[in-house]
């Protein structure tokens, strides 16, 4: 079988500890190349992958390019990768504002047919994918509800993994658009659609920032967003860089008129976890197993197949910005 040779734009601790592994866990999959415009980021990586040249990048004729920089350098990348024909994996969100997002798909439609895609690996998690199958064979009955709890700590002095600055972009609205809201709700709202088979369409946010003082002022730390589908099903999610990570703060429920499915410890960017059925008629709990695979593992494994031609990509880049717009209009509202 043809194999996919995977660039890596930015290689913070994503790239590192996620994006990487899975490339070298993919059978199907090698690494060609790694640019970041940090030389000491390349230190340890091999002379003969390593650049900070987008363009010496592009020259080492990868078949598709993972763009993992901070939000506010995705648009610039993914134009330039897609415009070389390259298909483009771009983490999550797609920009820091609706307007990058905006010209990305733009930019996405001059470049004619590259399939460029949002990385949300939520979507690959296996209990999560389990849940999407459950809710599809009608197990819950009318699907009610969709709760999320999803927090970590993150409080002024912390550094990403593997930081060479000391820096958290994610606390930069100049570089990241917010703090907790736009860093994991986008997870949230993708995560619901996929699990439903329908999209969120209308959204409220609250943000606050009560715990951390940030420098930048407009970083929250927490927010409570609420919203329902056209159907009538409703949507909540609790995010917070406030959440000691002691505490229960990754959980997921899937409310019906049949029963409920509760996901512990499956958010976020390793396998694991646990799913439960709870049923309505006798309260009865039965664990429902689901495979170990992690979900980077699984999204670089589904985009490399859509990319040598071999299954579809089912997730439009168009739907991602339309969930985006959803979000950040939400964001950007008044708080009441």
């Amino acid at each position: 079988m043809v194999s996919t040779g995977w660039g890596v734009v930015g290689l913070g601790w994503v790239a590192r500890d996620h994006v990487l592994p899975a490339v070298a866990a993919d059978p199907h999959a090698r690494l060609v190349g790694v640019c970041d415009r940090d030389p000491a980021a390349l230190d340890d990586v091999p002379a003969d992958l390593a650049t900070t040249d987008l363009d010496v990048l592009l020259d080492a004729r990868p078949d598709a390019v993972y763009v993992a920089t901070p939000n506010h350098a995705h648009l610039p990348v993914v134009r330039a990768v897609a415009a070389a024909g390259v298909p483009v994996l771009c983490e999550k969100p797609m920009a820091h504002t609706v307007e990058d997002a905006r010209a990305m798909v733009d930019a996405v439609d001059a470049a004619g047919d590259v399939l460029v895609a949002t990385a949300f690996d939520q979507r690959f998690h296996p209990a999560h994918r389990r849940i999407a199958e459950l809710v599809a064979d009608g197990r819950l009955g009318t699907v009610t509800a969709v709760r999320i709890v999803y927090g970590c700590w993150l409080p002024p002095t912390w550094t990403p993994p593997h930081s060479r600055d000391g820096g958290n972009w994610r606390v930069d609205t100049a570089l990241a658009g917010g703090g907790a809201a736009i860093d994991l709700a986008p997870h949230g709202l993708d995560l619901a659609g996929t699990l439903l088979g329908e999209d969120v369409t209308s959204l409220t946010a609250v943000t606050r920032r009560r715990v951390h003082p940030y420098a930048d002022p407009a970083a929250d730390d927490g927010a409570v967003l609420v919203g329902a589908t056209d159907t009538g099903t409703l949507f909540s999610a609790h995010v917070s860089f406030a959440l000691p990570d002691t505490l229960p703060r990754r959980r997921l429920e899937v409310v019906g008129t049949r029963g409920q499915l509760v996901a512990e410890d499956t958010l976020g960017q390793v396998a694991g976890g646990s799913l439960t059925f709870l049923d309505a008629t006798t309260g009865a709990a039965e664990a429902v197993v689901f495979d170990p695979d992690g979900p980077f593992e699984r999204q670089v494994a589904a985009f490399g197949a859509a990319v040598r031609g071999e299954v579809p990509w089912p997730y439009p880049l168009a739907r991602d910005l339309a969930l985006h717009r959803l979000l950040l209009n939400a964001l950007e509202a008044p708080c009441p």
